[in-house]
Formats: C-alpha cells, structure tokens, sequence
C-alpha cells in the first residue's frame, strides 16, 4: 500500500531499491515495453515524421489554446453535452458531487483516467458516501490493495501474477488461487459486470477533446470505458484544460503517435469518440453528459512560453519506460500522481516547487525520455529551468511559479558566490588548486562503493611518441 509523498522522494527511493521483487517486476515490464516501442517504429524516417506531425499539431493547438477552449465550449453546448470549468481539485470534486447529488447516486464506476487521480475523486466520492469502483483491470487490482498506479499507463505494473493472485484471493469471494493471467482477467471482469448495470453514473478520462466538432475522444484496449461511457444513464468525463486538438484531421496522427509509444500498438482495440447525449431514438448512450475542463496549474505552466511545452504531452508513458531511474524504483516512489520524468516536471506546477523540489533533481539527464518523446517534449532541459527556479527568484520576465525559491541555499550560494570569485582570479584559482591536490589524502570519500568499483587504467610502458617512432622504422 502506497501512502509517500514527494517531500520524503529519497528514503522512498532507496527502499524501492532494496525491493528485489519490485526491481525484478520492473526490470521485465520495461524491457518488454521498450522492444515493443522499437518495433512499433522499425524505420527511422517514419519514426521522425510521426513525432515532428504530433509535435506541430500539438505547438499549434497550444498556442491557440484560450480561443479553442472556447470553441469547445461553444461545439459540446450545442451538441447537448454540459461544460463546468475547474480551477483547482476541490472545485472539480465539488461539481461531481452536485451532479452525483442531483441524480441520488450511490455508485460511480469510473475508466481509467489521471487527471481523476490527480483531484483524489475516488477518496472525495467515498466521504459523501458514494462508492466509485475502478473499471480499467491495473487500477481495480490496486485498488482492491487501497493502492495508487504506478505507471500512467500500467497502473499495476508493479505487481506480478502471484501477487494479483493473492491480491484477488483476500478481495473476492469464492476466488480460486491462480497465476494463469486469462482466468485472473476473467476474474475481474465478471466481479466488474453488475457494476455496469447498477452504476447510476459513468465517469471517464478524455485523450483528446476536438474544438472543431465538440467531440471527446478516449482511447482504450479493454472495453471498460465504452461500458462506462453508455450504460450508466449520466456520463462525467474529466480532463486537463491541455487535452483540447483544433480540428477532427488532429486526431489520427496524434493517436498513431500515442498508441506506438504507449504499448507499441498501430492501434488500440477501442476509440471512442462521444459527440453528444443519447439521441431520441438510439437504444443506448448515457442521456446527460457532462466535461470537467480542469485547470490546477497548467495555466501556471502556459503562460511561459519554454515550460508550455510541457502541456504538450499525451500521457504515453514512454519516457517513464526508458528512465534510468523510474525503471529501477518504479512510480510510488516518488509519491506523485504523474511519476516517471514527465512527472517532474507537471508536479511542480499542480502541486507547488515547495513539494516537489526533491524530484526535480531526481534526473542523470541522460535525455533518453526526450529521444523517445513522440512530441519531443525537451524534459532535460525543463528539469534544468525548475531546478533553477526552486533555488532563485524569478528572473526579469518570468512569472513567479508555484513555491518558487523553495529550494534556496544560503550557504550553497555563498559557495557558488566564493567559486565564481576564485574562477575570475587566476592566481588565486590555481593557489586552491594546488592546496586542495596536498589536502586531497585528507578529504572523506563520499562516493563510497562507486569508487570502489572503478579501476585505474594502466599506463603505457612505451610512450606514444617512441611508438610513433618505432612505426617509423626508428625515424624522428
């Protein structure tokens, strides 16, 4: 059960490290991802055609953002589908509640969906006395555990088959112990079915919301959102304000672009595309339908031209599979709603730098998320600007962020102050060097095992120049 947060990043991050099931469950889930991803973009060419499209279309649509939030609204209204704006997770749990209130229910059943996560619907909807049951299969098994996901995509990733077996056998009745990976989903589909019949509201997620036709578009391989989306008599979907693409043509390249980097799929098994209510005369569809269009932070984040290019993702999950340090301490460990890199630098924006600075260092920049980026969001280099934001204040131009200044050092400016002194003197400069190169027998290592395990080189018997030399028949 996971209950971290990211003030306490390092001690979680070194207990993960000590889980050797975790580190094996892991180290087989993103080795698999990964080849899949490979193999889904087998030509290079291609695979840069597709990220320079998503990249554009994703650039263009944020910067018409306000006018096509706006157009949006205007479409969904007209098609029948009611539009509630959110500023913040309190006002987003307060309108799911009026409308839950309104209609007397008692069950929600939900598809999966992170920006739910991110305003804790399933924790708010329980204190009204509302029961909101996880439809997607990773996060009912976690929260059959009272767990959160660990991966954007996966969300029980972390778990093997034994462990969703036993999972499954302190949850539900009558359940048989198996490791055989069609019976457990069988499991939790037929546990799930009367869910669908019973709930009076179905709540979903949104990949992309069109401007042009007023249409949300949710993607899915399970089924479980079109039964959540048409069965219950009231549907609520929920998204980042972000999530909006100008015109219907935006879709397929940014969906191609998605599911290949996601799951290494040309396509997933379902598309939904919901345009407005049941329509007089169609034997099913939900008959109200609602969007929560929901800000808490992204404003923060677009009002500055370098950081907006963090709105650009489509919650793919790639960059968390080809992390060196996700892959080995998973996503709890960083005790945020979005982990992995993309999390390091959405966190900061929803949540406060005062929370998150821990994690904003928590990168070896080694721009391998950025190489697999299908919008080629530049992460290292957004992780870089917000480490500078949690330790100064905001330079001419830019906006004050979130719990700016957060991570402010007196000392460690006073140290940088004193370098930067001794690096413009270089009399001075080289008398600390040769000081510190006679002190150096005295100094503690830190670094403990890692330099340990590094081996001096040998040097060569024969210089360079009398092999030269010799290679020359002995001529100078």
């Amino acid at each position: 059960m996971s209950h971290n947060t990211p003030e306490n990043f390092h001690l979680q991050a070194k207990e993960a490290l000590g889980d050797k099931e975790l580190r094996q469950n892991f180290r087989g889930a993103m080795d698999y991802l990964r080849g899949k991803r490979r193999d889904a973009f087998p030509d290079a060419a291609e695979e840069k055609a597709v990220r320079d499209r998503a990249e554009a279309i994703r650039q263009r649509c944020l910067s018409k953002l306000p006018e096509l939030l706006e157009k949006l609204e205007t479409q969904l209204t007209r098609n029948g589908i009611h539009v509630h704006w959110a500023l913040n997770a309190d006002e987003a749990n307060a309108i799911f509640s009026d409308i839950a209130e309104k209609h007397q229910a008692t069950l929600m059943v939900k598809g999966k969906s992170m920006v739910s996560e991110e305003i804790g619907l399933n924790h708010h909807m329980e204190k009204q006395g509302i029961r909101c049951l996880e439809s997607d299969m990773g996060e009912y098994i976690v929260q059959l555990d009272g767990d959160t996901p660990s991966h954007i995509i996966m969300p029980a990733i972390h778990k093997n088959k034994q462990q969703v077996s036993d999972t499954f056998e302190h949850n539900l009745n009558d359940f048989k112990p198996t490791t055989d990976v069609d019976t457990l989903i069988q499991t939790g589909r037929n546990a799930l079915r009367e869910a669908y019949q019973e709930a009076e509201v179905g709540v979903s997620g949104v990949n992309f919301a069109v401007a042009e036709t007023g249409t949300l578009c949710l993607v899915e391989n399970e089924g479980n959102g079109r039964m959540c989306t048409t069965i219950p008599s009231v549907h609520i979907a929920i998204t980042g304000i972000e999530k909006v693409v100008e015109f219907l043509s935006d879709v397929p390249p940014l969906y191609s672009a998605l599911t290949r980097s996601a799951t290494g799929q040309n396509i997933t098994t379902y598309f939904n595309m919901i345009s407005s209510p049941r329509k007089e005369g169609e034997l099913d569809g939900p008959e109200e339908v609602h969007l929560i269009l929901l800000d808490n932070g992204r404003t923060q984040a677009y009002h500055d031209e370098e950081l907006r290019k963090t709105l650009q993702c489509i919650r793919c999950g790639a960059c968390m599979n080809h992390c060196p340090v996700y892959t080995r301490i998973g996503g709890h460990a960083y005790g945020t709603v979005y982990p992995g890199p993309i999390g390091k630098i959405i966190s900061p924006h929803l949540m406060g730098i005062d929370s998150t600075k821990e994690l904003i260092t928590a990168s070896s920049l080694c721009g391998a998320c950025e190489e697999v980026c299908p919008v080629r969001i530049p992460i290292p280099s957004l992780h870089q600007r917000l480490r500078q934001e949690s330790k100064n204040k905001p330079e001419t131009g830019h906006n004050a962020l979130m719990g700016q200044n957060a991570a402010s050092n007196t000392l460690e400016k006073a140290a940088m102050k004193s370098f930067a002194f001794a690096a413009t003197h270089p009399s001075l400069y080289h008398t600390g060097l040769d000081a510190a190169r006679k002190m150096n027998g005295l100094i503690p290592n830190h670094l403990g095992n890692w330099t340990q395990c590094r081996v001096k080189p040998k040097l060569a018997k024969t210089s360079l120049k009398a092999k030269l030399a010799q290679r020359n028949g002995g001529q100078k």
